[in-house]
């Protein structure tokens, strides 16, 4: 029953907005004043136009940082601005956060788990977990869990995750998340944190939709002018069909090859849109709700050039299914060491 209720709200909503939509276009109209927001990663990329957007639209944001400089100087001139120390991989630096945020007495009403890692090395964090399941998923997790009396307190809170198309990649495959008994390849990591983040709102929202909660999982779009290419050649970028022979960014909403401003649309229009009022657990790309995908219109590569224009890709069934969403609910519990 949980499925088919999942299913039935995982459909599009025709919102109105697309792929050339911009984090201004879906704010257009909605008044934040009084709103606190947490933005991960808030300070470089799609995060820092989704600072920037919240705070002109009167939200206070807090904006957790690894790096506290780069954060100061790129968050210059934006209003009702915070910045704290918080690195995704520590957890004692997840904890440090979530408690000085509680302890100043705050309302939580937004959250936007943008933060996160793509496509490297094979590395372990501190607990010996690979890295990038460790920093999209399990960071982001003991941060909601760990903030969870603060969203309570809002009255009506949302949850945000930046998951991808990527998600496609890989399932969460439960019995070798951290590849032990597997070869790495860097593509699945990021496929199966991606898979972890859509599954991580199915059951957040079901967890939280009765005490007012919701829960929403994004795809921004491929946004190249970003620090998240960081581990990807030259050579790969262009053969991916995301930069020109020229190295210049190849720029095609109708393939979600976006803006800066184009790739925060999603997060935000999924933060604070009222079309979403009693909705949840659900994944959302160009400003709507995404169709459940029933092909692979990407023919299962990384390769952008090979993208079928079209409003939405959608989700896998594998990533929205309420039983493996539970069943990494109380993994992560147990792999982090905190619960609700």
């Amino acid at each position: 029953m949980e499925m088919n209720k999942i299913v039935t709200q995982q459909a599009p909503i025709d919102s109105g907005f697309d792929g050339a939509s911009t984090a201004t276009d879906v704010l257009k109209g909605i008044d934040l004043s009084g709103k606190v927001a947490i933005v991960t990663g808030g300070y470089a990329g799609i995060g820092l136009e989704t600072t920037r957007v919240l705070s002109k639209a009167g939200a206070t944001v807090i904006v957790p940082a690894r790096d506290i400089a780069k954060a100061t100087r790129a968050l210059k001139g934006i209003e009702r601005v915070q910045i704290a120390a918080l690195d995704l991989a520590d957890p004692a630096s997840i904890d440090a956060f979530a408690d000085s945020f509680l302890a100043s007495g705050q309302p939580l009403h937004i959250i936007v788990n943008n933060a996160g890692i793509m496509a490297n090395p094979f590395t372990l964090d501190k607990r010996g977990y690979e890295s990038q399941f460790a920093t999209n998923h399990l960071g982001h997790f003991q941060l909601v869990v760990k903030l969870w009396p603060a969203l309570r307190r809002a009255n009506g809170a949302r949850v945000v995750a930046l998951s991808s198309w990527g998600h496609r990649f890989s399932q969460v495959i439960f019995d070798d998340l951290h590849f032990k008994h597997r070869e790495y390849d860097r593509w699945k990591a990021y496929g199966q944190s991606k898979t972890a983040n859509v599954l991580f709102a199915v059951e957040l929202d079901r967890r939280g939709q009765k005490e007012g909660i919701r829960a929403f999982a994004v795809h921004p779009g491929s946004i190249v002018d970003t620090d998240l290419k960081r581990h990807m050649s030259a050579e790969e970028l262009q053969k991916a069909g995301v930069f020109d022979e020229d190295g210049k960014p190849i720029l095609d909403p109708a393939r979600q090859l976006k803006t800066i401003e184009q790739g925060a649309a999603t997060s935000v229009w999924c933060a604070v849109s009222p079309q979403l009022n009693g909705i949840g657990g659900v994944y959302c790309e160009n400003s709507d709700i995404s169709p459940i995908a029933t092909e692979d219109k990407t023919e299962g590569s990384n390769d952008l050039s090979k993208r079928v224009a079209s409003k939405a890709f959608g989700v896998f069934p594998y990533a929205i299914d309420p039983v493996a969403a539970e069943r990494l609910w109380e993994l992560s519990e147990q792999l982090t060491g905190v619960s609700l």
